[in-house]
């Protein structure tokens, strides 16, 4: 009802019902940009590519910059273009041998350029180093990649993501969707109430940097 009269009133404001409806799209925008974040930010891209050659451009005058080199790495791992940040991560084995990010990094890059071993024996060091590193994003990575066909794995790596008790809402909402893809509506059910039941729990600042998440796993209960 509320957006029924809003559009009346932009089209009364503009004369014309299209404008109206563009104005109200981009009112909408805005708003889950700022409080929500629903929708793909239309900046990031071009904040991303610019970033890439400015880090491209230090690292040129400053080739000994290992954080800066990592950073571009996960950039280009942003993108999907694994094969780019491979470049600028196998170099840095030996100096990042301890840093768990690091080697999460480097075996979502194998993992995605079809070295399925060598990328999930990366990630299981990462593990091992830290393993709550990214509140379990790489167990659930693991499970999702070996969801299609191979169900066994796919379970193990979830079951080992449930063990560390993650307060991460986007990795509950992840696990909701590869338990519906392994065909296990109950889980996913489970998985969509214990990450709104985390939600619940979080502290003030933390709740504004996971709505976002916290608002899919509440669509996700309502289509459940």
């Amino acid at each position: 009802m509320l957006k029924f009269s809003l559009f009346l009133l932009l089209a009364w404001l503009f004369g014309n019902p299209f404008i109206a409806i563009l104005v109200m799209l981009v009112l909408l925008y805005v708003l889950d940009r700022r409080f929500v974040g629903l929708t793909p930010s239309i900046l990031k891209p071009l904040k991303r590519i610019s970033r890439i050659r400015k880090l491209k451009q230090h690292i040129g005058l400053s080739p000994n910059d290992v954080s800066a080199k990592q950073e571009l790495a996960r950039l280009f791992i942003e993108k999907k273009n694994y094969r780019e940040a491979l470049k600028w991560l196998e170099p840095l084995q030996n100096t990042l041998d301890d840093s768990a990010e690091y080697w999460d990094d480097l075996g979502t890059s194998y993992l995605y350029t079809g070295n399925e071993e060598r990328g999930e024996a990366c990630i299981i060091r990462a593990l091992e180093l830290n393993p709550r590193v990214k509140y379990g994003a790489p167990y659930l990575r693991l499970a999702a990649y070996y969801s299609n066909g191979r169900i066994d794995q796919a379970l193990s790596y979830i079951r080992a993501f449930q063990e560390i008790h993650s307060s991460s809402c986007e990795a509950y909402d992840r696990l909701a969707a590869i338990y519906k893809m392994l065909g296990q509506g109950e889980e996913s059910k489970l998985a969509v109430q214990e990450g709104l039941r985390i939600y619940s729990m979080l502290p003030r600042y933390k709740k504004r940097l996971e709505r976002k998440w916290a608002v899919r796993l509440l669509l996700k209960k309502i289509g459940l």
